[in-house]
Protein backbone atom coordinates (compact mmCIF):
# COMPACT_ATOMS: atom_id res chain seq x y z
CA UNK A 1 0.00 0.00 0.00
CA UNK A 2 2.75 2.46 0.77
CA UNK A 3 4.48 1.56 -2.34
CA UNK A 4 1.65 2.37 -4.59
CA UNK A 5 0.61 5.51 -2.62
CA UNK A 6 4.52 6.88 -2.97
CA UNK A 7 4.86 5.56 -6.63
CA UNK A 8 1.39 7.37 -7.43
CA UNK A 9 1.79 10.58 -5.86
CA UNK A 10 5.44 11.37 -6.00
CA UNK A 11 6.28 9.75 -8.61
CA UNK A 12 3.38 9.49 -11.81
CA UNK A 13 1.07 12.26 -10.62
CA UNK A 14 4.13 15.12 -10.13
CA UNK A 15 5.23 13.49 -13.29
CA UNK A 16 2.75 14.31 -15.18
CA UNK A 17 1.25 17.39 -13.62
CA UNK A 18 3.50 18.58 -10.72
CA UNK A 19 1.75 18.44 -7.48
CA UNK A 20 2.05 22.02 -6.97
CA UNK A 21 -0.22 22.70 -9.77
CA UNK A 22 -4.50 23.00 -8.84
CA UNK A 23 -4.60 19.40 -10.86
CA UNK A 24 -1.74 17.97 -9.06
CA UNK A 25 -2.98 18.49 -5.77
CA UNK A 26 -6.67 17.99 -5.72
CA UNK A 27 -5.70 14.41 -7.76
CA UNK A 28 -3.39 14.13 -4.88
CA UNK A 29 -6.10 14.85 -2.13
CA UNK A 30 -8.61 12.58 -3.25
CA UNK A 31 -6.00 9.62 -3.73
CA UNK A 32 -4.65 10.23 -0.60
CA UNK A 33 -8.50 9.93 0.78
CA UNK A 34 -8.71 6.73 -1.06
CA UNK A 35 -5.32 5.21 0.58
CA UNK A 36 -6.40 6.80 4.07
CA UNK A 37 -9.86 5.15 4.41
CA UNK A 38 -8.23 1.75 2.91
CA UNK A 39 -5.57 1.88 5.38
CA UNK A 40 -8.19 2.55 8.10
CA UNK A 41 -10.49 -0.41 7.00
CA UNK A 42 -7.87 -2.97 6.77
CA UNK A 43 -6.89 -2.46 10.59
CA UNK A 44 -10.19 -1.89 11.34
CA UNK A 45 -10.64 -5.96 9.92
CA UNK A 46 -7.37 -6.67 11.07
CA UNK A 47 -7.99 -5.91 15.15
CA UNK A 48 -11.88 -5.99 15.21
CA UNK A 49 -12.89 -9.57 16.51
CA UNK A 50 -15.13 -11.12 13.73
CA UNK A 51 -16.91 -12.81 16.66
CA UNK A 52 -17.29 -15.97 18.70
CA UNK A 53 -19.71 -18.11 19.54
CA UNK A 54 -20.81 -16.84 23.32
CA UNK A 55 -19.99 -19.49 26.22
CA UNK A 56 -24.19 -19.48 27.13
CA UNK A 57 -25.31 -20.24 23.52
CA UNK A 58 -27.91 -23.20 23.33
CA UNK A 59 -30.04 -23.60 20.34
CA UNK A 60 -33.46 -23.44 20.72
CA UNK A 61 -36.10 -26.43 19.00
CA UNK A 62 -38.89 -24.21 17.92
CA UNK A 63 -36.33 -21.88 16.47
CA UNK A 64 -36.95 -21.96 12.69
CA UNK A 65 -33.46 -21.06 12.27
CA UNK A 66 -32.65 -24.77 13.41
CA UNK A 67 -34.74 -26.57 10.95
CA UNK A 68 -33.65 -24.83 7.99
CA UNK A 69 -30.29 -25.19 9.15
CA UNK A 70 -28.04 -28.16 9.38
CA UNK A 71 -26.53 -29.50 12.54
CA UNK A 72 -26.03 -26.88 15.04
CA UNK A 73 -23.06 -29.14 16.88
CA UNK A 74 -19.75 -28.59 16.32
CA UNK A 75 -17.31 -31.99 17.05
CA UNK A 76 -13.98 -29.45 17.22
CA UNK A 77 -15.38 -27.06 20.05
CA UNK A 78 -17.96 -29.53 21.51
CA UNK A 79 -20.13 -26.60 22.04
CA UNK A 80 -23.45 -25.78 19.85
CA UNK A 81 -23.00 -22.89 17.27
CA UNK A 82 -25.27 -20.91 15.61
CA UNK A 83 -26.78 -20.77 12.36
CA UNK A 84 -23.99 -19.78 9.40
CA UNK A 85 -21.37 -20.11 12.01
CA UNK A 86 -18.06 -22.23 10.91
CA UNK A 87 -15.41 -23.65 12.56
CA UNK A 88 -11.93 -21.65 11.92
CA UNK A 89 -8.82 -24.47 11.71
CA UNK A 90 -6.33 -21.32 11.96
CA UNK A 91 -8.18 -19.42 14.79
CA UNK A 92 -9.17 -23.19 16.41
CA UNK A 93 -12.49 -21.40 17.27
CA UNK A 94 -16.02 -20.97 16.06
CA UNK A 95 -16.52 -18.09 14.23
CA UNK A 96 -19.86 -16.25 13.87
CA UNK A 97 -21.10 -16.00 10.31
CA UNK A 98 -17.43 -16.84 9.18
CA UNK A 99 -16.46 -16.29 5.33
CA UNK A 100 -13.14 -16.98 5.68
CA UNK A 101 -9.85 -16.74 6.91
CA UNK A 102 -7.40 -13.91 5.57
CA UNK A 103 -4.18 -13.89 5.28
CA UNK A 104 -3.52 -10.83 4.53
CA UNK A 105 -5.37 -8.80 8.01
CA UNK A 106 -4.08 -12.03 9.59
CA UNK A 107 -8.09 -12.64 10.97
CA UNK A 108 -10.91 -14.33 10.14
CA UNK A 109 -13.42 -12.22 7.89
CA UNK A 110 -16.63 -13.17 10.28
CA UNK A 111 -19.50 -11.20 11.18
CA UNK A 112 -18.41 -8.33 13.36
CA UNK A 113 -15.53 -7.31 11.06
CA UNK A 114 -16.99 -7.82 7.58
CA UNK A 115 -18.33 -4.43 6.71
CA UNK A 116 -14.78 -3.11 7.51
CA UNK A 117 -13.33 -5.92 5.03
CA UNK A 118 -16.03 -4.83 2.55
CA UNK A 119 -14.90 -1.02 3.24
CA UNK A 120 -11.60 -2.24 2.73
CA UNK A 121 -11.42 -3.86 -0.88
CA UNK A 122 -13.90 -0.85 -1.46
CA UNK A 123 -11.93 1.39 -1.38
CA UNK A 124 -8.42 -0.08 -2.21
CA UNK A 125 -10.21 -0.93 -5.36
CA UNK A 126 -11.52 2.35 -6.42
CA UNK A 127 -7.97 3.36 -5.42
CA UNK A 128 -6.23 1.17 -7.44
CA UNK A 129 -8.48 1.69 -10.29
CA UNK A 130 -7.86 5.69 -9.39
CA UNK A 131 -3.64 5.09 -9.48
CA UNK A 132 -4.18 2.99 -12.46
CA UNK A 133 -5.26 6.26 -14.38
CA UNK A 134 -2.81 8.33 -12.95
CA UNK A 135 -0.28 6.08 -14.43
CA UNK A 136 -1.70 5.64 -17.91
CA UNK A 137 -2.05 9.38 -18.27
CA UNK A 138 1.46 9.78 -17.10
CA UNK A 139 2.84 7.26 -19.64
CA UNK A 140 0.70 8.45 -23.00
CA UNK A 141 0.47 12.24 -21.96
CA UNK A 142 3.97 12.67 -21.98
CA UNK A 143 7.05 11.88 -24.40
CA UNK A 144 9.38 9.98 -21.84
CA UNK A 145 13.17 10.11 -22.28
CA UNK A 146 14.22 7.34 -20.30
CA UNK A 147 17.55 7.78 -19.45
CA UNK A 148 18.09 4.51 -18.53
CA UNK A 149 17.27 1.10 -18.30
CA UNK A 150 16.52 1.12 -15.05
CA UNK A 151 13.67 3.86 -15.18
CA UNK A 152 12.15 2.28 -17.82
CA UNK A 153 12.36 -1.52 -15.79
CA UNK A 154 10.41 0.68 -12.49
CA UNK A 155 7.76 2.10 -14.91
CA UNK A 156 7.07 -1.41 -16.93
CA UNK A 157 7.20 -3.05 -13.57
CA UNK A 158 5.04 -0.27 -11.76
CA UNK A 159 2.96 -0.77 -14.34
CA UNK A 160 2.49 -4.49 -14.67
CA UNK A 161 1.90 -4.05 -10.47
CA UNK A 162 -0.70 -1.67 -10.77
CA UNK A 163 -2.83 -3.41 -13.53
CA UNK A 164 -2.17 -7.04 -11.30
CA UNK A 165 -3.76 -5.37 -8.14
CA UNK A 166 -6.94 -3.33 -9.49
CA UNK A 167 -8.17 -6.40 -11.26
CA UNK A 168 -7.60 -8.89 -8.62
CA UNK A 169 -8.63 -6.54 -5.60
CA UNK A 170 -11.46 -5.47 -7.87
CA UNK A 171 -12.65 -8.93 -8.84
CA UNK A 172 -12.68 -9.63 -5.39
CA UNK A 173 -14.51 -6.78 -4.37
CA UNK A 174 -17.42 -7.73 -7.29
CA UNK A 175 -17.03 -10.91 -6.12
CA UNK A 176 -18.13 -10.00 -2.37
CA UNK A 177 -20.49 -7.58 -3.39
CA UNK A 178 -22.63 -10.35 -4.95
CA UNK A 179 -22.15 -12.50 -1.99
CA UNK A 180 -23.79 -9.74 0.21
CA UNK A 181 -26.80 -9.11 -2.13
CA UNK A 182 -27.27 -13.26 -1.46
CA UNK A 183 -26.71 -12.69 2.27
CA UNK A 184 -24.06 -15.98 1.52
CA UNK A 185 -20.42 -16.33 3.06
CA UNK A 186 -18.22 -17.70 0.88
CA UNK A 187 -18.18 -21.18 2.76
CA UNK A 188 -22.01 -21.14 2.26
CA UNK A 189 -21.76 -20.41 -1.18
CA UNK A 190 -20.50 -23.91 -2.26
CA UNK A 191 -23.02 -25.48 -0.23
CA UNK A 192 -26.06 -23.19 -2.20
CA UNK A 193 -23.92 -23.75 -5.34
CA UNK A 194 -24.60 -27.44 -4.74
CA UNK A 195 -28.61 -27.51 -3.44
CA UNK A 196 -29.42 -25.32 -6.29
CA UNK A 197 -28.16 -27.61 -8.82
CA UNK A 198 -29.60 -30.62 -6.65
CA UNK A 199 -32.83 -28.78 -6.37
CA UNK A 200 -32.91 -27.84 -10.17
CA UNK A 201 -32.10 -31.83 -10.82
CA UNK A 202 -35.56 -32.33 -8.88
CA UNK A 203 -37.91 -29.44 -11.10
CA UNK A 204 -37.42 -27.34 -7.95
CA UNK A 205 -36.87 -23.65 -7.24
CA UNK A 206 -33.86 -23.13 -4.38
CA UNK A 207 -33.38 -20.00 -2.60
CA UNK A 208 -30.83 -19.75 0.32
CA UNK A 209 -32.96 -19.47 3.66
CA UNK A 210 -31.30 -15.94 4.81
CA UNK A 211 -32.06 -14.92 1.16
CA UNK A 212 -33.78 -11.41 2.17
CA UNK A 213 -33.67 -9.53 -0.97
CA UNK A 214 -30.94 -7.38 -1.81
CA UNK A 215 -31.64 -4.22 -0.06
CA UNK A 216 -32.56 -6.01 2.76
CA UNK A 217 -29.48 -8.28 2.62
CA UNK A 218 -27.13 -5.00 1.97
CA UNK A 219 -28.59 -3.32 4.83
CA UNK A 220 -27.68 -6.27 7.25
CA UNK A 221 -24.02 -6.00 7.01
CA UNK A 222 -23.76 -2.55 6.06
CA UNK A 223 -26.28 -0.75 8.55
CA UNK A 224 -30.04 1.09 7.93
CA UNK A 225 -28.02 4.90 7.46
CA UNK A 226 -27.04 5.04 3.14
CA UNK A 227 -24.82 7.55 4.97
CA UNK A 228 -22.64 5.34 7.15
CA UNK A 229 -22.31 2.50 4.09
CA UNK A 230 -18.87 3.88 3.53
CA UNK A 231 -17.31 4.30 7.01
CA UNK A 232 -15.55 1.36 7.61
CA UNK A 233 -15.82 1.99 11.77
CA UNK A 234 -19.64 2.44 11.40
CA UNK A 235 -20.35 -1.04 12.71
CA UNK A 236 -23.10 0.09 15.34
CA UNK A 237 -25.66 -2.65 13.48
CA UNK A 238 -23.45 -5.62 14.99
CA UNK A 239 -25.84 -7.39 17.81
CA UNK A 240 -24.53 -10.90 18.99
CA UNK A 241 -24.75 -12.53 15.82
CA UNK A 242 -26.32 -15.72 17.07
CA UNK A 243 -29.89 -15.13 15.49
CA UNK A 244 -30.46 -13.73 11.65
CA UNK A 245 -34.16 -13.29 10.09
CA UNK A 246 -35.28 -15.96 7.67
CA UNK A 247 -36.78 -15.67 4.27
CA UNK A 248 -40.58 -16.82 4.20
CA UNK A 249 -40.17 -18.35 0.57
Amino acid sequence: MGYVYCTTVFVFLQDWVALNSSLGLTNAIIFSFLAFMCLIAFFASVFIDPGGVPSSFAPEMENPQTKKGKSQYCDKCCAYKPPQTHHCRVCRRCVLKMDHHCSWIGNCVGYANYKSFISCIFYGSVASIYSAVIFFCDTLHREHGFRSIALKLFNVLSGLALIVLTITISSLFVWHIYLLSKNLTTIEYREAARAAWLAKKCGQNYRHPFDLGVYSNLKSILGSNLLKWFCPLAIGNVKDGTQFPISND
